[in-house]
C-alpha cells in the first residue's frame, strides 16, 4: 500500500521497490478496462507530458482522423498489483485522457465524474459512496456451472469460494482498499465482497480495480468470475446497491436529528431527484441486454420507483438511524448492476439527485409494504411507476433526457447510444435457443 501524491513520489516507489512495468489503466465509454504498460525508463516521461496511444480503436473514443490521445497517470493512485510476481513486481496507475493540446478529453469516462464532482464541490459538498458488487464463480466461461449451491451468509462447506474471497479481499487491502464484508450471497455460487465508502471519484477507481482483482484471483485458482448481472435463469441476479451521501465539512448533509426519518430536507430533496430521473438515467446504470433479465419483479431487484427504509422491494432505501451515527445516514440506490462503468453511473446518479436539491423536489412518504405483492391498481393508486423494462426502453427514454445529456457531454452521450443501439439490434434480431425449443416444434 503506497500514499504517492506526486511524480517525485511515484518514481521513487518504482526504484525502491525494483518495479518492472507500471500499467496505466483507463476505460472506454462502456466501462471495460484500457491497459498498457510501460518500463522503468520511460516513467518520468510519462508522468510528465503523458503516453501517446491510438484512441480510434478505444470503443466511443475518437474517429481515424482526430486519433491522437494522451493517457496522463494521477500519481495519488499508483500502487503495486498484489496478483503479478512479486519477484519482478508490477504497478499500476489510473490515466486522465487528454487531447494532444494537454486540454480534458471530453470521452473520458473519469473527466465526466470529475465534472459532476466539482460542480458539487464548488456547492461545499463532497460526494461519498458505498457500493455493494455481486458476482458469480463459474467453472469457466462458457456456461454458468456453479460451483456450490450455497445460499444468503452460508459458510463452509457448503460455500466453496471462502479461499477465493479471502485472497481477493487480502489483494484489494494490499493496494489500499478497505473491506466491510465478504460473504455468501442468495443465488448458488454468489458472492459479495463490500467495500468502505469513499469519495465518488476514489471509488469509481476501486469499482474498476475490484472488478479487475476478483477475474485475476479467480483466474488464477482456476475458475471464472463473471458480474455478469443475470447469468442463471430462475436465481437472483447480480446488483450493485450503491450507498450514497453528501457531506460538508465533516458534517453529514442527509443527517437532521429533528426529523421522523432523520433525513435533511437536502436528503429527501436528493431521494426525490433519483427517483424522478430514475427511469432516465436507468440505461447508463444498467447498460446490456441482460441487465433487464435482473430487473424483473421476485428476485430481490427493484422493479419500481419508491422508497422506504426497510422494505427492501424498493428501489432506495434508507437505512435505519442508530443514536450516534448520525455520520452513517445515507441512501441506499438499489437498481444498478456491476456491469456498469462506475464513472459514468455515479455521474449520473449525482447529477438526478442535486437536480433534486436544486429544484426542490417534494418527497412522497415511504412505501413500506412489500411493492411486489402489490398489484397494478394498488401500485397506482400508491403512484408507483416502474422503470424501463428493457434495454430498448430504457435506451428511447435516456435519448431525450436534458439531464443526462448535460452529465455526460455531447459526444460520450451520443456513442453511448448509438453502441447500445447497435446491442439491442443484434439482441433482437438474434434467434435464441428459448425460440427453437418453444416454436419450432409446434409452428
Amino acid at each position: 500500500m503506497f500514499a504517492c501524491k506526486t511524480k517525485n513520489d511515484v518514481m521513487k516507489a518504482v526504484k525502491d521497490h525494483k518495479v518492472s512495468f507500471i500499467q496505466f489503466w483507463f476505460t472506454d465509454v462502456l466501462g471495460m478496462q484500457k491497459v498498457f504498460s510501460i518500463t522503468p525508463s520511460e516513467l518520468e516521461e510519462g508522468l510528465t507530458e503523458g503516453m501517446g496511444f491510438d484512441g480510434s480503436s478505444i470503443q466511443g473514443f475518437c474517429r481515424i482522423e482526430e486519433s491522437d490521445m494522451i493517457a496522463l497517470p494521477d500519481p495519488a493512485t499508483f500502487q503495486l498489483i498484489p496478483w503479478r510476481p512479486h519477484d519482478r513486481p508490477v504497478a499500476r496507475m489510473f490515466c486522465d485522457i487528454l487531447n494532444p493540446d494537454g486540454s480534458p478529453y471530453e470521452g473520458d469516462p473519469r473527466y465526466v465524474l470529475k465534472r459532476m464532482l466539482q460542480k458539487v464541490g464548488d456547492m461545499g459538498y463532497t460526494f461519498y459512496l458505498g457500493p455493494e458488487l455481486e458476482f458469480f464463480y463459474f467453472a469457466n466461461d462458457t456456461a454458468p456451472e456453479v460451483l456450490d449451491k450455497g445460499g444468503y451468509f452460508d459458510g463452509l462447506p457448503v460455500d466453496r469460494a471462502t479461499d477465493l474471497r479471502r485472497q481477493t479481499v487480502f489483494a484489494l487491502q494490499e493496494m489500499g482498499i478497505r473491506v466491510e464484508y465478504s460473504h455468501h450471497e442468495v443465488a448458488p455460487s454468489q458472492h459479495e465482497i463490500d467495500l468502505r465508502y469513499d469519495e465518488a471519484l476514489a471509488m469509481a477507481d476501486k469499482v474498476v480495480t475490484y472488478r479487475t482483482a476478483v477475474k485475476e484471483i479467480a483466474r488464477q485458482n482456476g475458475v471464472y468470475a463473471t458480474f455478469m448481472p443475470k447469468p442463471i435463469f430462475g436465481q437472483n441476479g447480480s446488483g450493485m446497491h450503491t450507498h450514497q451521501s453528501l457531506f460538508k465539512g465533516g458534517k453529514n448533509a442527509f443527517f437532521d436529528g429533528k426529523d421522523k426519518y432523520h433525513l435533511s430536507k437536502m436528503a429527501k430533496h436528493y431521494i426525490a431527484g433519483l427517483m424522478m430521473h430514475a427511469p432516465e438515467i436507468t440505461a447508463v446504470c444498467n447498460q446490456w441486454v441482460n441487465s433487464y433479465k435482473r430487473l424483473v419483479p421476485g428476485y430481490e431487484a427493484p422493479v419500481y420507483v419508491s422508497w422506504a427504509r426497510r422494505n427492501r422491494s424498493t428501489m432506495i432505501r434508507v437505512p435505519m438511524y442508530k443514536p450516534g451515527k448520525e455520520q452513517a445516514t445515507r441512501i441506499e440506490f438499489r437498481s444498478p448492476d456491476p456491469a456498469c462503468n462506475p464513472y459514468l453511473a455515479f455521474a449520473v446518479m449525482l447529477a438526478a439527485g442535486l437536480k433534486g436539491v436544486e429544484m426542490k423536489y417534494p418527497l412522497a412518504e415511504p412505501i413500506e409494504e412489500d411493492i411486489f405483492e402489490m398489484d397494478e391498481k394498488a401500485r397506482n393508486k400508491a403512484g408507483i411507476t416502474s422503470l424501463p423494462g428493457s434495454l430498448h426502453e430504457a435506451l428511447t427514454i435516456v435519448s431525450k433526457s436534458i439531464l443526462v445529456r448535460d452529465t455526460l457531454g455531447d459526444h460520450i452521450f451520443q456513442k453511448f447510444i448509438d453502441n447500445k443501439k447497435v446491442e439491442w439490434d443484434r439482441f433482437r434480431t438474434h434467434v435464441s435457443q428459448f425460440e427453437i425449443e418453444r416454436y419450432l416444434p409446434m409452428l
